[in-house]
């Protein structure tokens, strides 16, 4: 399974940004996709992942700014981040967990995409 990141880059504080990520591959059809962050000197934390029954989970600081969503058909899930803040500076990385069959935990990482918010 390969994961392919896009979006990210330099926004002002405010600002809105999207990700996306495809998954391409064999992976069972129960999973959960979403992102995970990592800001300099600090662990890497569940931003939001969204499973395949379309149950969600946000971290706090990211609710109300932060929207996941995905598309089945394709693959690939997306992440839109409004009202960004500083402390949102972080890579972001794409992830997809197996929750089913043989492979059950399963992870796979995309490489990570820089989220830089700063005026």
């Amino acid at each position: 399974v390969q994961l392919q990141a896009s979006g990210g880059g330099l926004v002002q504080p405010g600002g809105s940004l999207g990700l996306s990520c495809a998954a391409s591959g064999n992976f069972f059809s129960f999973n959960a996709m979403g992102w995970y962050r990592q800001a300099p000197g600090k662990q890497r934390m569940l931003v939001a992942h969204m499973f395949s029954d379309g149950r969600t989970d946000l971290a706090d600081s990211v609710e109300g700014r932060f929207t996941i969503s995905r598309d089945n058909a394709k693959n690939t899930v997306y992440l839109q981040m409004n009202s960004l803040q500083p402390e949102d500076t972080a890579v972001y990385y794409c992830n997809v967990v197996e929750l089913g069959g043989a492979k059950y935990g399963m992870e796979y990482w995309g490489k990570g995409t820089l989220v830089t918010v700063s005026s």
